[in-house]
């Protein structure tokens, strides 16, 4: 199975972040016009959290807040489960399994190189899938 830089390296390892002070209205403007479904929190150049279309159904209307009103520190989940570009792919599949998770950001002590999503993972694994199939087919037709 294959690790974290794999996928990274095929996706791309650029990431959209915002500042903790920015309205929840305007993430999720912005997560539209990009087309993701989480962002990454960053305040000071540290990652401070993630907020996802999870967090804005879950946690908004539950806390009887306005998303033109309320900054996303307020809902964003702080302190994030976080892997490296080591970390297995099964790995992956199983803290997200775990943890109920879908977005994973990718880290090398403070930096932020990354992030992957579940269906980044899935994508991976059919690929992979794929090519092993393909190399089962051609050897026994040898």
């Amino acid at each position: 199975m294959g690790k974290v830089k794999d996928i990274l390296d095929r996706k791309g390892y650029s990431v959209y972040a915002v500042d903790p002070d920015i309205t929840v209205y305007s993430a999720i403007e912005q997560m539209c016009e990009r087309n993701i479904g989480g962002v990454l929190i960053v305040d000071k150049g540290v990652l401070a959290g993630i907020f996802t279309e999870r967090d804005y159904a879950r946690k908004l209307i539950l806390k009887g807040k306005s998303s033109k009103d309320t900054p996303i520190r307020d809902l964003m989940t702080a302190n994030p489960f976080t892997v490296s570009l080591h970390t297995s792919i099964d790995d992956c599949m199983q803290m997200m399994s775990d943890k109920h998770i879908r977005h994973l950001p990718v880290t090398e002590g403070d930096k932020i190189l990354g992030l992957i999503s579940i269906g980044d993972v899935v994508s991976h694994i059919i690929n992979e899938q794929k090519s092993i199939i393909q190399h089962l087919e051609s050897y026994i037709s040898q």
